[in-house]
């Protein structure tokens, strides 16, 4: 295409939905331009308008389209030209626990991989590793024989993975936790708490030792309980921290999401897929970490306990669930855009706005994805 392009469409603001045009230059926004009435967008005209949003920022994905995220740089070719076409413009390669060495070779392969990564692909913002710092009565999915313990790992022999590293999970409540908690955080490293049998004062103690976010809210950590509360809702009452939310009805009930998102923030709440390689591959079987996993009917479980072991969901199916649960799109799509990118610290892309990356989606009326543009280029959508 050329070097500028013209969108007209029912452009997601910050606040509101708004029929206008956004110019594109350079792989830039450069002018929005509302329509004069400069209310909601709702008009008969308006609605054979695309919605158009900011790009979907992906920070917990372990794979996507029969890719692996710990596979070689061609499954990670696949994995990210798999998410762009659902609206996902840039992620986290997220690595599950694994020996040391393992997840040093894993950091390795995205490092030498980001810089050649595919144009029509989402882009890489780093990587995220789960564990192995994690609780082993809440390690759901993990091979139990890769969990350690903080205090016995040499801060030394994680030194060579936080180049490129961006956001790690750790159960506060392990021996050494809260100390790497703050050698992580101080080395610009995002701690999320999870996977974790804590209580209520220890989780507190995680997010005060410097952890900023919590991994996938409500699974593998201690809950709601009236005497004995835990994880969940320190991350819900710490109007600081973000939580992530696994939007496919199976993680959480949906008769809980209203919890979520009148307890937090708007700019607090992250969605995320957490999905495994055989996301939209359809059902079947495979290995991660060690573990048989199994996807039947939208539900991907162990084959050995039957726990939940990962989605198959992508970022625009989880922005569809959130909206037709009741929140508004705005909200929706902010907690699929611009709320990742404030956790990683990132400002120039995520809203639909003069000066931001040119990384957008167009949704048609039943919020899928017809296409998407990668800095300032379009590709087909999923639709």
């Amino acid at each position: 295409m050329n070097s500028s392009d013209d969108i007209r469409g029912r452009l997601v603001l910050d606040d509101r939905v708004a029929a206008g045009r956004i110019r594109v230059q350079d792989g830039h926004i450069v002018a929005v331009d509302l329509d004069e009435r400069g209310g909601e967008a709702g008009g008969e005209g308006d609605r054979a308008l695309p919605f158009v949003t900011p790009g979907f920022v992906d920070v917990h994905v372990h794979g996507w389209g029969g890719h692996d995220a710990m596979g070689s740089p061609q499954e990670l070719d696949g994995m990210a030209q798999a998410l762009l076409a659902h609206g996902v413009t840039s992620f986290l390669p997220t690595a599950v626990s694994s020996p040391v060495e393992e997840l040093g070779a894993f950091a390795d392969r995205v490092r030498r991989w980001m810089p050649a990564h595919p144009a029509d692909g989402a882009r890489p913002l780093g990587f995220n590793l789960e564990g192995p710092f994690l609780a082993q009565a809440r390690r759901g999915a993990h091979n139990p024989l890769f969990l350690r313990d903080p205090a016995d790992v040499d801060t030394a022999a994680l030194e060579p993975l936080l180049d490129g590293l961006r956001v790690t999970t750790i159960a506060p409540e392990l021996p050494g936790a809260l100390e790497l908690i703050g050698w992580m955080h101080g080395r610009g490293v995002v701690v999320s708490l999870g996977h974790s049998g804590t209580d209520l004062a220890t989780a507190r103690a995680g997010y005060a030792a410097g952890a900023r976010t919590t991994t996938h809210l409500f699974n593998a950590m201690t809950g709601v309980d009236h005497r004995a509360p835990g994880l969940a809702v320190a991350g819900l009452v710490n109007d600081e921290a973000f939580v992530e939310l696994i939007a496919d009805g199976h993680h959480v009930d949906v008769a809980l999401w209203p919890i979520i998102t009148r307890t937090k923030p708007s700019a607090r709440l992250l969605l995320v897929s957490d999905p495994l390689a055989l996301a939209g591959a359809g059902d079947g079987r495979m290995t991660i970490g060690g573990l048989e996993v199994d996807v039947r009917d939208g539900k991907c479980t162990l084959v050995e306990s039957g726990a939940l072991a990962g989605s198959v969901i992508a970022l625009d199916t989880a922005v569809r669930n959130l909206v037709r649960s009741g929140v508004d799109l705005p909200a929706a799509v902010e907690a699929a855009s611009r709320n990742p990118l404030r956790l990683l610290g990132i400002e120039d892309r995520g809203r639909v706005a003069v000066g931001q990356a040119a990384d957008l989606v167009e949704l048609d009326d039943d919020l899928r994805v017809a296409r998407v543009m990668r800095d300032g280029r379009w590709y087909a959508g999923s639709r």
